[in-house]
């Protein structure tokens, strides 16, 4: 009998491992998306090693573990705002073998039942990234409410200066929760 998703706590000493999963698993969607792996690699690790830190360094930071039945498939970094109840989804990832089995849905179900009180999510995905589009779109409930780029910078205003257009391109999502 399958059980639930659950939401476990990383250990501060399995969050160098929970890093390079997420790496991994975001190469693996940047080389799905791009016809040449040299392409994909050249934008640099995803996320990079300051972005992971701040995102987990947060005072708002929940890092979390996807478990089902005992077995890893993923983890999600999360910024919980309880006086806002407006709140971000940093990272989300499943690893490779947990694709297309439903299981990134039944993640995001948990997700939101872990935190009740939210109101509205929020996060970003880059625009080649088709995949999560259709997972946060069609799955998930979002709607994309805002596109960065060079003429809309947003969260990337006063950052360092991005390599590539590839930087600037990014998606912004929202989820409206409606009061039972």
């Amino acid at each position: 009998m399958t059980k639930q998703i659950e939401l476990i706590p990383v250990p501060k000493e399995e969050l160098k491992g929970f890093k390079e999963e997420l790496k991994e698993a975001f190469l693996k969607g940047l080389k799905d998306s791009f016809d040449h792996v040299e392409n994909a690699e050249r934008l640099g690790p995803i996320p990079s090693d300051e972005d992971f830190e701040q995102s987990v360094n947060s005072r708002d930071s929940v890092v979390r573990q996807l478990m089902l039945n005992g077995e890893k498939i993923g983890g999600v970094v999360l910024t919980i705002n309880e006086r806002m109840h407006r709140n971000e989804v940093s990272f989300l990832y499943t690893v490779a073998s947990a694709h297309g089995k439903g299981l990134g849905t039944q993640a995001w179900h948990a997700i939101e039942a872990a935190f009740p009180s939210t109101k509205v999510w929020e996060l970003h995905t880059p625009y080649f990234e088709k995949r999560n589009i259709h997972f946060y779109v069609n799955k998930c409930g979002f709607k994309i409410v805002e596109f960065y780029h060079r003429g809309n910078p947003g969260p990337h205003e006063g950052a360092s200066q991005p390599k590539s257009d590839e930087e600037y391109e990014f998606f912004r999502f929202e989820k409206v929760i409606s009061s039972p």
